[in-house]
């Protein structure tokens, strides 16, 4: 079963925490840019801006920085994306039934503690992006909501002075290649594959091969045969007339 099914609470629409809007522009898709409104403050894993690990209410853009198979490098900017806020490990995990609408999930806190974010789908996707914490928040999390929550032990700076622009910078790199696990709320290690279902691979297209190109028949008689059958009718045909020439006469 899929983590996303697990998880205690799940805000569609973010009818609690805020509201979504889906992407303007077509072009954005490559880098699956949404526009997200929070209406509340919202803890974030992740490597983020010194005093950003709880995005206060306000609005956000997402967007996909780096994408590979079994890991994604997704960045949260200020509305005007002139400030990168946090560059987040996250995992591709599968559901099963796509919607039109970004959706949020939120994993849920003690009162009083801010929501922390836990994975996000784009609109017409069946698989979206869970997000990676670190272990001491990831126990704390699995024991919130009772279920695994995936994790990283790669050392990784909580916080950082300059922004993360590029998937060349070393922070980034590290992330591409750091080693994931999940932590149950007992405190056990399970593997990935236990926590999430990656999105089926894609099946190559059938090539159907082409009806082959009928041969050419072999030229087997000789066109011999028929000019000498026309010269015999012209002949006939020349004798005719001849006897009837002297018929009439």
């Amino acid at each position: 079963m899929s983590v996303f099914t697990r998880v205690t609470t799940t805000v569609l629409g973010l009818a609690l925490l805020g509201a979504v809007t889906s992407p303007a522009v077509k072009a954005d898709e490559w880098n699956k840019k949404t526009v997200i409104t929070f209406n509340a403050p919202v803890e974030i894993p992740g490597v983020h801006q010194k005093g950003w690990g709880v995005l206060p209410a306000g609005t956000y853009v997402f967007k996909i920085l780096d994408s590979q198979s079994d890991r994604h490098i997704v960045q949260i900017f200020d509305k005007d994306e002139t400030q990168v806020y946090a560059t987040i490990l996250a995992v591709p995990n599968f559901r099963l039934q796509s919607t039109d609408k970004t959706i949020m999930t939120f994993a849920e806190r003690p009162a009083g503690q801010p929501e922390a974010l836990r994975a996000w789908f784009y609109p017409g996707r069946n698989w979206g992006e869970e997000f990676v914490y670190g272990k001491t928040m990831a126990l704390e999390l699995a024991k919130t909501t009772n279920t695994a929550v995936l994790y990283t032990p790669a050392e990784l700076p909580v916080e950082v002075v300059e922004p993360i622009k590029t998937a060349d910078e070393p922070v980034v790199v590290v992330m591409k290649t750091a080693p994931l696990m999940a932590v149950k709320p007992t405190g056990e290690d399970v593997v990935l594959a236990e926590v999430v279902t990656p999105p089926p691979a894609e099946v190559a297209p059938v090539q159907v091969a082409a009806a082959p190109t009928p041969a050419e028949l072999p030229h087997t008689a000789s066109p011999l045969g028929l000019i000498a059958l026309l010269g015999l009718l012209a002949l006939g045909g020349a004798l005719s007339l001849r006897l009837l020439q002297k018929q009439i006469v």
